[in-house]
């Protein structure tokens, strides 16, 4: 990918901002209202501009989108200025909290792979096991529920 310049990135109508950021014109919209994108500038004619620093915050926002990072920890990162403004202590707080959120997740799909692992194993495929994923698969629910599947007795 080329490195964004002012001179290529400066009064880009939002067509073209969305382009060549990879966001939906309506996903922009909705940055701006919630202000994690300055309101642009806007032409005679009412047009909404952006420079290469939208550019910029909206390749933030979207790769830390990717990244699992919610709004508000986007927002916050947002907030510190970025790189040059930010103290490390800040992005390492709001880093460390992104980091236990992965490392839970992480846990609960080992949990949920070794239950579908044994499902597997213990299912002839000639009649449905009651999975019960309702309770296992909620919020929190593999953490909570250490046991195996109730599995139907033919697949015990």
């Amino acid at each position: 990918m080329r490195p964004i310049t002012s001179s290529r990135a400066e009064n880009l109508p939002i067509g073209e901002l969305s382009k060549r950021s990879g966001v939906k014109i309506e996903t922009i919209r909705y940055y701006e209202r919630v202000k994690m994108l300055p309101a642009p500038p806007r032409t005679a004619s009412g047009r909404r501009v952006y420079g290469a620093m939208d550019l910029r915050i909206l390749a933030f926002i979207r790769r830390s989108r990717e990244l699992g990072f919610s709004l508000e920890d986007i927002r916050a990162l947002l907030r510190l200025g970025g790189p040059a403004t930010a103290s490390c202590g800040e992005v390492r707080e709001i880093a460390a909290h992104h980091l236990e959120d992965i490392r839970a997740k992480l846990e609960d799909l080992t949990k949920l792979e070794r239950l579908l692992a044994k499902t597997v194993a213990r299912c002839s495929g000639k009649t449905a096991p009651d999975l019960n994923a309702g309770a296992h698969l909620s919020p929190g629910g593999i953490a909570r529920h250490n046991s195996a599947w109730n599995l139907h007795p033919a697949c015990a």
